[in-house]
């Protein structure tokens, strides 16, 4: 498959009709209808029902479509990102982050990057600690903010810090007003678990804790963003996990208690390249450690400040 075979199969679907798409397009339509054929042919699968009337498309065709434009975007994206970069003759830096820790210390993090060096553009990806790693092998990103240890030989981290987890629960829930609430009284309770995938992720840890701690959460419903599972929570589904720093969403649909267990905690991690010294990585990695208040500074597996 070739990137023009999901140019013309998007303009085909957005115009609803081959030849309003080649005239778009510019070609002609029998050429048209011959890459669409290909494409249909390659994948296995109709992609448009032809009749008499306009042009519609399959489910497998709505499916394509939906993830193609995502692909393409992001293309499209990339490719104006490079020409401002080749322009301007800036360095890129990039770094992914797991959404939960823009409560903590992240956000002062990337504000002092940007401002750092004009000849340096940070560029931020949001993704979970297992795409960071491959991201990081790639060259997509030079340095990962993530929540779970993950071991690669190509890889150095850091633990920036230990965040105390809280309980997140309906703010009618019998349990909302306690002090503090006990493992077992946690894993008794309906939960909701997030995030649904990748794994391993931020909810193999959660489980983790449980189990070592001789319980099994009750899991009745999986999320796949943390807002998502706070919302559910709001909603009367059940209770969650959440980081100490949501609780700087001040939702007043949701209480937050603390678990009465010092091992409940998630980790703040930093990762980067075993091979990578360059400068404003190292200065980028000092000053997540500073932000992080990060006591021990031989802590982790490396990423320090070379």
């Amino acid at each position: 498959m070739e990137l023009r075979h999901l140019r013309y199969f998007q303009a085909v679907a957005g115009e609803g009709s081959f030849t309003r798409a080649a005239a778009r397009l510019h070609i002609a339509q029998p050429p048209l209808s011959r890459q669409i054929r290909q494409l249909e042919d390659e994948l296995g699968v109709v992609l448009f029902e032809r009749g008499s009337r306009a042009l519609k498309l399959t489910e497998a065709g709505r499916f394509l479509l939906e993830q193609s434009l995502q692909l393409t975007q992001r293309l499209d994206e990339i490719v104006q990102g490079t020409r401002r970069l080749g322009r301007t003759k800036r360095r890129w830096f990039g770094m992914g982050f797991v959404p939960s820790t823009l409560y903590g210390f992240v956000p002062e993090l990337i504000r002092r990057l940007r401002e750092a060096d004009p000849h340096v553009e940070v560029g931020l990806a949001e993704m979970t600690t297992l795409p960071q790693i491959e991201a990081l092998k790639a060259g997509r990103i030079d340095v990962g903010i993530g929540r779970i240890l993950i071991d690669d030989p190509a890889i150095e981290r850091r633990v920036l810090m230990a965040e105390p987890l809280v309980a997140a629960l309906p703010l009618g829930h019998p349990l909302a007003r306690s002090r503090r609430i006990g493992i077992a009284e946690l894993a008794e309770q309906p939960f909701v678990l997030y995030p649904a995938r990748p794994r391993p992720n931020y909810a193999d840890h959660v489980l983790g804790l449980f189990r070592a701690a001789g319980h099994a959460p009750r899991v009745i419903q999986e999320a796949n963003e943390l807002q998502t599972a706070i919302g559910l929570v709001a909603a009367g589904l059940g209770v969650t996990l959440v980081p100490a720093s949501v609780q700087r969403l001040h939702r007043a649909d949701v209480a937050h208690v603390p678990v009465d267990a010092d091992s409940f905690v998630s980790p703040v991690i930093i990762s980067c390249r075993k091979d990578d010294r360059s400068p404003f990585l190292a200065d980028a990695i000092r000053l997540a450690v500073e932000l992080a208040g990060a006591q021990d500074p031989h802590a982790g597996h490396g990423c320090t400040a070379a």
